[in-house]
């Protein structure tokens, strides 16, 4: 059987240990009345077990050699493999209507902040999303106040998502074996449906403060208020971003917004 040779330029590193894809495929075991879109199959490690647990699956795959492999192993999968670029892609089309979709993957490293962006465009529709990451970066979307991991993805995804790191895979079951460890992270859908203040404004108030996150929120926000218009005596001011929850930047966002609107 031929193998799909790895490409670095893909970020490609082919899982081994198929245990390891038995766990992350079993991730998705509670939504198994939805369809899933796995994202970079490569020769369908963790498709063959997603499959065999009876989901709806489809699969995106840039890599044309690893769609011919799919398309030659995985007959099951006719009709189902789309050749595309996932952050390209529109996946309103794909699931229309506002349908809800799992997203899973043992995903690029080079792509995964992205990935996790994209499916926050589509939060709406995306009800769950698990996977494999560069473990630094699975920590940091899970990282909770107060953790220095914490970050721009941190806080955007945990308020819409529950998110949790679930364990640490080794760089030895990788072909070619990567050289950071990889961490496999849940995310779960929550409740919200409004976070409560103006969510363009959420989105910079969050991403100014890391852009600077030595300095206080009080300094690094400076530039988002009107010339001349002082920062109040607001505790939140004294802190550090990685400090505050997803509820305390929603606060920090309407200070923000009433400053912007004169009302002190």
């Amino acid at each position: 059987m031929t193998q799909v040779r790895p490409k670095k330029s893909l970020g490609q590193h082919f899982l081994t240990d198929l245990s390891i894809a038995k766990r992350i495929a079993a991730t998705l075991e509670p939504y198994k009345g939805l369809p899933v879109l796995e994202v970079g199959p490569g020769m369908g490690v963790l498709t063959q077990y997603l499959l065999s647990d009876a989901h709806d699956v489809k699969v995106v795959e840039l890599d044309s050699e690893s769609v011919n492999y799919l398309n030659d192993n995985f007959p099951e999968l006719k009709g189902r493999i789309i050749e595309h670029d996932f952050l390209k892609l529109d996946l309103a089309q794909l699931y229309p209507d506002g349908q809800k979709f799992c997203v899973i993957g043992n995903y690029p490293y080079n792509i995964s902040s992205q990935i996790f962006f994209k499916v926050l465009d589509y939060r709406d529709q995306v009800t769950a999303c698990s996977g494999m990451l560069q473990r630094e970066v699975a920590e940091r979307l899970a990282a909770p106040a107060g953790k220095k991991a914490r970050g721009i993805l941190s806080v955007l995804l945990q308020a819409w998502y529950e998110v949790e790191y679930l364990f640490t895979v080794d760089e030895k079951v990788f072909n070619p074996p990567p050289k950071v460890k990889s961490g496999v992270v849940m995310m779960r859908r929550n409740s919200v449906t409004d976070l409560g203040c103006d969510e363009a404004l959420f989105k910079t108030v969050v991403k100014t403060s890391f852009g600077q996150r030595r300095k206080t929120l009080r300094n690094s926000l400076r530039g988002l208020l009107p010339a001349g218009v002082p920062w109040p005596d607001a505790a939140l001011g004294q802190l550090r971003p990685e400090q505050l929850t997803v509820e305390q930047f929603i606060e920090l966002t309407n200070i923000v917004s009433s400053l912007r609107k004169g009302q002190s």
